[in-house]
């Protein structure tokens, strides 16, 4: 009976809240796709931290050092919202820390010039926006409201990143080929940002079901690509696939296979920088515990 009363919840289009009945199966969904959410977006501070000091000028420097606050920022929604299944930060550490939680397979690729910081502000935020719109329509409320301030801020980041290739592109020669470069190595890991196809995803069908996914991984890497596509025409960029073309009967683009192999080899771990990113993260969390104990005691105290 409470399932049934649920999907109609759902089916109606009604939001699931934090002390309504829900499946464990529901409970268990959000809180790996929400944690893995999170984790990513602290994750991701990494690789463009590293370039906060190097920026080419003050006003990108102040750019760039709000784009990373925001990740921050994200993360803490997400946490938060993620806290409301009930399960806590700490746990959710852990499971990062452990390697039983994941983050995004695209945080594990180096950043190795400026232009990669244009290539992830428009590549991999652009392939974000795109699932996170949908997700302002997921079915669990806090899900949903943290993802409508988090896309307006992405929003921004794409900019960002879209405004640093195009400098590049109308600079020299050099530049040009820098921003070219960034293109060539982010483009199919950004490809691999929207997971597995349909049918080799188990969990697409309850998500779906559910309305924690509004569209299917591929519905959702078909958009991306065409939006794109014509960015990259407009600032003299080639997309690095020689399968794509145009398709006049579906209206949209046909694109070349990912590397499948490629994609699960950095997801189990074995990426460039899998083990640079968790071992920063675990350093520090660990620097930081005696702000965490400050701040446990002195509410213990003040009760």
């Amino acid at each position: 009976m409470n399932e049934e009363v649920f999907q109609k919840k759902i089916d109606s289009e009604q939001k699931i809240e934090p002390k309504d009945w829900m499946p464990d199966g529901y409970r268990k969904h959000l809180i790996r796709q929400i944690s893995q959410h999170a984790h990513s977006e602290v994750i991701g501070m990494q690789p463009e931290g590293k370039w906060i000091t190097r920026a080419p000028s003050l006003r990108a420097k102040m750019i760039l050092l709000a784009k990373v606050q925001d990740e921050a920022g994200h993360g803490l929604y997400l946490y938060s919202a993620c806290e409301t299944l009930g399960i806590t930060r700490e746990e959710l550490n852990e499971q990062l820390h452990q390697g039983k939680a994941k983050y995004s397979s695209i945080f594990n690729y180096p950043t190795l010039t400026w232009a990669d910081m244009g290539a992830i502000g428009w590549l991999v935020d652009g392939a974000a926006i795109i699932n996170q719109v949908s997700l302002q329509k997921t079915s669990y409320g806090p899900y949903s409201r943290g993802m409508i301030r988090i896309c307006k801020e992405e929003s921004f980041h794409q900019r960002q990143g879209y405004e640093i290739m195009t400098q590049m592109t109308q600079g020299t020669a050099e530049q040009k080929e820098m921003a070219q470069d960034a293109l060539n190595r982010f483009w199919w890991p950004s490809i691999m940002m929207f997971g597995p196809h349909d049918a080799d995803s188990p969990r697409t069908g309850n998500a779906m079901k559910w309305k924690i996914k509004r569209k299917t991984n591929d519905e959702l890497r078909q958009n991306f690509i065409d939006k794109t596509v014509g960015q990259a025409d407009l600032i003299g960029l080639k997309i690095p696939d020689p399968d794509l073309k145009w398709n006049e009967e579906r209206g949209s683009y046909d694109f070349g296979e990912v590397d499948w192999d490629e994609f699960w080899n950095v997801v189990n771990g074995n990426g460039p920088c899998n083990k640079q990113r968790l071992n920063h993260h675990r350093k520090a969390h660990k620097d930081g515990e005696w702000v965490r104990d400050a701040i446990k005691a002195y509410a213990e105290k003040h009760k």
